[in-house]
Formats: C-alpha cells, sequence, structure tokens
C-alpha cells in the first residue's frame, strides 16, 4: 500500500515541476499525477537505454529527475497533439 503512495507523491511532484518547467495548461491534481506517473514510466525507459536495471526488475529505478524529464517529454506531445 506504501508504494502506490509513494507513485502518487512522485507523480505529482515530477508532473507539477514539468507543467511549471514547460508552462503548460493546468490539468488538475488528478491529470498533474497521471502526467507525472506516466512521465515516470517514459523516463524509466529511457534510462533503461542508457543502463540496465536489477536482474528480475520490470522497471529502471529512474528517480525523480528521469521523471520530471519523461514528463516534460509527455507534455511536449500532447502540446503538439
Amino acid at each position: 500500500m506504501l508504494h502506490i503512495i509513494w507513485y502518487i507523491i512522485v507523480g505529482f511532484i515530477a508532473g507539477f515541476v514539468a507543467q511549471w518547467i514547460m508552462g503548460g495548461g493546468q490539468y488538475g491534481f488528478i491529470g498533474t499525477v497521471i502526467v507525472g506517473i506516466v512521465g515516470s514510466i517514459i523516463g524509466g525507459y529511457i534510462a533503461r537505454l542508457f543502463s540496465k536495471p536489477a536482474a528480475g526488475s520490470p522497471f529502471h529505478p529512474a528517480g525523480l529527475l528521469m521523471s520530471i524529464l519523461g514528463a516534460i517529454l509527455l507534455l511536449f506531445i500532447l502540446s503538439r497533439i
């Protein structure tokens, strides 16, 4: 249960910072969390290109920086659609 709360907290922080940097639209709390979580997944896949995660780990522990970069990339793609 605690890991779900942690995903929401990190997702909100990553989404909020990405929206602040991009100067994008207002998505509200739920939208910001979703942007941050999806950005974290994108950032994990980008990090996987540069270094391999530990054996048996489904995702790369990209950290907050890659989560923010992934969320920025997601907001950039959303702004072009």
